[in-house]
Parts: structure tokens; C-alpha cells; sequence
């Protein structure tokens, strides 16, 4: 027996179906502009690169900002920090001079008649050849101070130039390569500044007074230039103005090559050229010679 409503219930049931079928179709695709499925699946991986994109370019942009705060701050702490160093250095400083020097060169770096010059205009550069070839501090008076081993470490040596420095100013240190010059010019420069004193070769020689112009061949490289910046004992000081930095550097590098040389003919004779050579001559030579007469002789 059929139902009373199955002739108007057919017709809705399938209209119904058509709707739903239609509304799932719609959903599988794209709601907005009837993309298929693989369409719209490309369209969320886009999406989901877009975002990543974003979230990129977004910490790029933090650590650009990072980076720029970073470098607009980090410079004022390294000021402060080298600044509180070398604050550090001249206290320090300060104690090993009134334990060391203070009775020879005054509580003001004046210095004492009769028993040290004043270091005030020196600057580092003086206080860095007398104290690190063990010139200073002094053991006595005498005509020069003599070379020895250093008292100092490196670490109270610069904090004895970081005081000497602040309080009396000076000549500084120089920096970069001391060697960077011509050997040629440096020869050249030697010879007409330097090898009246020190011998062409830098082998040193006596002066006046009981003084004498020390070797050069175990200087290291700044000794050598900061004892033309100071003038030490009776060596002139040879300011930037007489002879520049440069030309400095070409007299550095040719003391240097001249004591790394080798002899290829033989002893060296201490490097003086002719009057040694001449002496060897006449004490070796003329005495085998005279030696060879007086032989011959006994045999005639």
C-alpha cells in the first residue's frame, strides 16, 4: 500500500538532492570564484608562502634594526671601555714611577739637578728605549747609562709610558710596519745621519767622554725608531720634521737587513771596511813577511 505523501515526497527528495549536491560541489571547489580543487589547493601553498615570505622579511627587518642600534651604541662602549683602560694604565703607572723614578726625575716629572732630566716633552717613545733596553732605572752614575736586561715586563712598561704620557706629553709610538721602506734610501740616509757614530754597518763605536755608540745588530725594530724620536745620550733627536716617518722605516729596514747579512767572503772584521782590512794587512801580512826574511837569512 503506498503512502499518502509518496507522490509529492519524489519530486522534493530529489530536488533536495540536486541542491545538496550542488552546495557540495561549490565547497569542493572555491567559494569566491569556482576554482577547482587542484586550483585552490595551489592557492593555500601560495598562501602559506606568502606568510612565510612575511614572517622572513619580517626578522630581517629586526636584525637590521638590531645591527643599526648595535653599531649606533657599540662604539660610545668601546670609547668608554678603551678610556677606562687607559685611565687604569696611567694609575698603575703612577705607582711604579714614585717606587722607581720619582727620586731621580721629581714628583712632576721635572726631574733632579745632578741626578736626572726632566721627562716632561719626552713622551713615550723616550720612556720605552731607556726602560726597555734596561737603561733606566739606573744603577749609578756614571758617563752613560748601560744596556741590560730589562727590568720592567712589557705590561709596566706601557702603563710607565701611559703616565709619562698623560702628564708630560711627547712623542708617541708609531704603528704598521717599521721595515716598510727602501733599503737604498735607508743605506743612503744611515750614512750620511748615523754612520759617523754608529759605523756604516751599525757595529757602533767608542766617543768622547767615555761614551760610546752602542751596536745596533740586536736592536729590535722599535728600539731603533724610538731612539730617533728621543736623541738618547748623545744621539741628536730626529723629529718627524728632519727625517719623516717614512725614511725612518727605509733606516730601520736597512740596520736590520745589514745585521741579517752573512760575510761571504770570510770574518767579517768587525764590518769597518778599509781600516780594518788595512790593519789585518799590515799585522798579518807585513809580519809573515818580515818573518820569511829573517828565515831566509838565518839559512844563508
Amino acid at each position: 500500500m503506498s503512502s499518502p505523501h509518496s507522490q509529492s515526497d519524489s519530486p522534493l527528495d530529489a530536488g533536495f538532492r540536486g541542491r545538496l549536491r550542488a552546495r557540495l560541489d561549490r565547497r569542493t571547489s572555491s567559494p569566491a570564484d569556482g576554482l577547482s580543487p587542484a586550483e585552490a589547493a595551489r592557492g593555500r601553498r601560495r598562501s602559506k608562502q606568502r606568510r612565510r615570505m612575511t614572517n622572513v622579511a619580517g626578522l630581517m627587518a629586526a636584525l637590521v634594526l638590531t645591527g643599526v642600534g648595535y653599531s649606533a651604541l657599540a662604539p660610545a662602549n668601546a670609547a668608554d671601555e678603551d678610556s677606562d683602560i687607559q685611565a687604569s694604565a696611567v694609575v698603575e703607572g703612577q705607582a711604579l714611577y714614585e717606587n722607581s723614578c720619582i727620586t731621580c726625575h721629581g714628583s712632576n716629572l721635572e726631574g733632579v739637578e745632578n741626578r736626572g732630566p726632566s721627562l716632561i716633552g719626552v713622551g713615550e717613545a723616550a720612556v720605552y728605549f731607556q726602560v726597555h733596553t734596561g737603561r733606566m732605572p739606573l744603577v749609578r752614575q756614571e758617563a752613560q747609562a748601560a744596556q741590560k736586561p730589562a727590568v720592567f715586563t712589557d705590561e709596566e712598561i706601557d702603563q710607565l709610558m701611559a703616565y709619562v704620557q698623560a702628564n708630560g706629553g711627547g712623542p708617541t709610538l708609531p704603528s704598521g710596519d717599521l721595515r716598510a721602506g727602501d733599503v737604498a734610501e735607508g743605506g743612503e740616509l744611515f750614512r750620511l745621519n748615523c754612520s759617523q757614530c754608529h759605523n756604516f754597518t751599525g757595529q757602533g763605536g767608542a766617543l768622547s767622554s767615555g761614551k760610546a755608540a752602542p751596536s745596533l745588530h740586536d736592536a729590535n725594530d722599535l728600539e731603533i725608531y724610538t731612539a730617533m724620536l728621543s736623541g738618547p745620550e748623545n744621539m741628536p733627536v730626529f723629529g718627524d720634521n728632519q727625517i719623516t716617518p717614512e725614511q725612518k722605516r727605509a733606516i730601520v729596514n736597512y740596520v736590520q737587513t745589514m745585521g741579517a747579512q752573512a760575510d761571504p767572503g770570510g770574518a767579517g772584521i768587525g764590518r769597518a771596511g778599509p781600516v780594518s782590512e788595512g790593519l789585518v794587512i799590515w799585522t798579518v801580512g807585513i809580519g809573515a813577511l818580515l818573518f820569511g826574511v829573517f828565515w831566509m837569512g838565518t839559512k844563508a
